[in-house]
């Protein structure tokens, strides 16, 4: 098994005055059907304890990121996963749509009476915050959202305890979404490859056609 992820980066954040650091990760970005999904774990950085087994979630078998998903949500201050569908990713873009699917997740870990002081933030690219466009009168406006100071990371979700624990509970819960929708469409084998583009899904978007899940605006037959 791959080495464990600890809380050893999340401390560096106690010095700074944080206590409550949220930890994100997203699943389903590269697939061609079904919503991108973003996960978020609170962990209080004065009280932190490990949970064993947790992994980025692409490392461990479906059972085990399913018997770990009540796990992590018992262990985390406050978790959530929020959703975008493919229609959203058509009409927003990859990114806008990640920004809206973390930012129901925020307000749900918000709703929850938690407010976090720091994000961590799987990747190099910071999608999560507002995105900060002018207004028809000149004024800088920033849409609704996330508004704690966000850290990135590479490989975050390898290495940082909070950030795998996301990326379980998104994982776990957008398998789920894609096997209802697999009932839906069973010729797109979603139950098994949960959207991505395999051989066989290309073929059956070839000979059907896309489905109302599919992301139309991406090349949907070409690798």
């Amino acid at each position: 098994m791959s080495v464990a992820p600890t809380l050893d980066y999340e401390k560096r954040f106690l010095p700074r005055g944080a206590r409550f650091l949220a930890g994100v990760d997203e699943v389903g970005r590269g697939a061609l059907a079904g919503p991108v999904s973003v996960g978020i774990a609170v962990v209080d950085l004065q009280n932190m304890q490990l949970l064993a087994d947790v992994r980025d979630s692409k490392l461990l078998k479906a059972a085990d990121r399913e018997r770990l998903d009540p796990l992590v949500r018992a262990w985390s201050v406050a978790s959530a996963v929020g959703h975008a569908s493919a229609r959203e990713i058509d009409e927003l873009g990859i990114m806008g749509a990640l920004r809206a699917a973390g930012n129901r997740a925020w307000f749900e870990i918000l709703g929850a009476g938690i407010t976090p002081d720091v994000v961590l933030l799987d990747g190099s690219h910071n999608w999560l915050s507002p995105a900060v466009q002018p207004s028809l009168f000149d004024e800088v406006i920033a849409d609704p959202g996330c508004d704690a100071p966000v850290h990135t990371l590479v490989k975050a979700d390898m290495q940082c305890l909070s950030v795998a624990a996301a990326s379980v509970l998104a994982k776990v819960e957008r398998d789920q979404h894609m096997q209802q929708l697999h009932l839906e469409y069973p010729d797109f084998g979603w139950d098994v490859n949960k959207g991505y583009g395999t051989a066989l899904h290309r073929e059956a978007i070839r000979t059907r056609g896309p489905s109302p899940y599919h992301r139309v605006s991406w090349n949907l037959l070409t690798e």
